[in-house]
């Protein structure tokens, strides 16, 4: 049957992709975000593009937009893909608004997204989270089990790796200053390759999984270019998790290796992220997410956004690896952005990044920063 299917974020890549993969499968596709031009607006594989408030500063607006777009254009299911899931989520939970939300319960999504709580919820499943401290006041870092040189630091409320102190010097540990509102983890370091994953549950019962390694970086943060990897261990991980928490929705995943090669997990991130690009249109992601049925990617190709790659990518390779090695990557690449029977969309990243800057310098952030401000949830109480 013809479903209603209103995807949440469009100013992300995989709100596209999603938003294609829908429509391909014969759905009516409803787009939404906080943003005037974000860049799935001008895909033709929509019926309506809906602008919202920002929930981070107008939340009980916010909620109000979102019943009245859902009253309006009737969604079978909402499909979130960025932090707006928290807000949706409380739309639903805390202020008892009936939408029709792929994603669990707003107290277990809290759960996940804070690093500390994570850590504890996720051992014993096979990749254990490393050693996890959690650091409230400045007592906190005056009490940890190893020297600030052999840990990573990062607030528990975070994404994109914003912040983060990998091994940081004395003088730098003591500039942090964390507190009950602005609490932090410190982790063990782990040395070896970092592997992320994309997973859809239904009822605790894993959907469909992807496994991927991010090869260009914005700083430590989020990858702009990645590539396909198999790996039994994460997705036993997930599967056990999923299963544990009885998970309905999206979810995702950060881990790394130690020093002996064990697969750790250091993260989680109730939401899309890029290894959901794997899932090509007849890949069974729409019947993942509407019926639980089993879908598995078919992609193997390395992808990118080549405006990210060009913007982020190619400083990174600069500061890490070369040019040549870049120019090499790059041209053998997958654009994540085109797509059969759709519009290029490289005037519609231009706008979108414009947007974007123009937030930068009004709010004095930096890019990243200013893409997601308006959306980003830290614990803050929701009501």
């Amino acid at each position: 049957m013809r479903k209603t299917v209103l995807v949440t974020g469009a100013r992300a890549p995989a709100a596209l992709h999603l938003a294609r993969i829908f429509h391909h499968a014969g759905h009516r596709v409803v787009l939404a975000d906080t943003f005037r031009f974000p860049m799935s607006r001008a895909t033709r594989m929509k019926d309506v593009y809906a602008q919202l408030p920002s929930p981070r500063r107008n939340f009980a607006g916010y909620g109000a937009a979102v019943a009245a777009l859902v009253a309006r254009e009737a969604p079978d299911i909402i499909v979130p893909t960025c932090e707006e899931v928290f807000f949706l989520a409380a739309v639903r939970d805390i202020r008892g608004i009936d939408i029709p939300l792929f994603a669990p319960h707003f107290d277990r999504l809290a759960k996940v997204h804070n690093k500390a709580d994570f850590a504890e919820l996720a051992m014993g499943l096979g990749a254990d989270p490393p050693p996890t401290t959690r650091i409230r006041s400045r007592e906190d870092l005056c009490r940890l089990p190893q020297p600030g040189e052999q840990l990573v630091f990062k607030p528990a409320w975070s994404r994109f790796g914003s912040r983060v102190l990998i091994r940081p010097t004395r003088p730098v540990l003591d500039a942090l200053l964390p507190t009950a509102a602005d609490p932090w983890v410190a982790q063990a370091y782990l040395p070896g390759e970092e592997i992320s994953a994309y997973a859809v549950a239904v009822d605790g019962r894993l959907a469909a999984f992807q496994s991927y390694k991010p090869t260009y970086r914005v700083g430590h943060g989020a990858g702009v270019a990645f590539v396909p990897s198999e790996d039994l261990v994460a997705r036993q991980f997930a599967d056990r998790l999923v299963a544990r928490l009885n998970w309905t929705g999206q979810i995702s995943f950060d881990f790394r290796r130690d020093a002996q090669g064990a697969l750790h997990v250091i993260e989680c991130n109730p939401r899309t992220t890029s290894g959901v690009h794997y899932f090509g249109p007849a890949d069974g992601l729409d019947k993942a997410i509407l019926e639980g049925r089993a879908a598995r990617g078919s992609s193997t190709a390395p992808m990118t956004l080549p405006l990210a790659m060009l913007a982020y990518g190619l400083p990174y390779a600069i500061r890490h690896r070369g040019l040549a090695r870049w120019r090499r990557d790059f041209a053998g690449m997958q654009d994540i952005s085109a797509w059969p029977c759709d519009r290029g969309l490289l005037l519609s990243q231009l706008r979108a990044l414009g947007e974007i800057a123009v937030r930068a310098l009004r709010n004095r952030t930096g890019l990243v920063e200013a893409s997601v401000r308006d959306i980003e949830w830290d614990g803050e109480p929701l009501a």
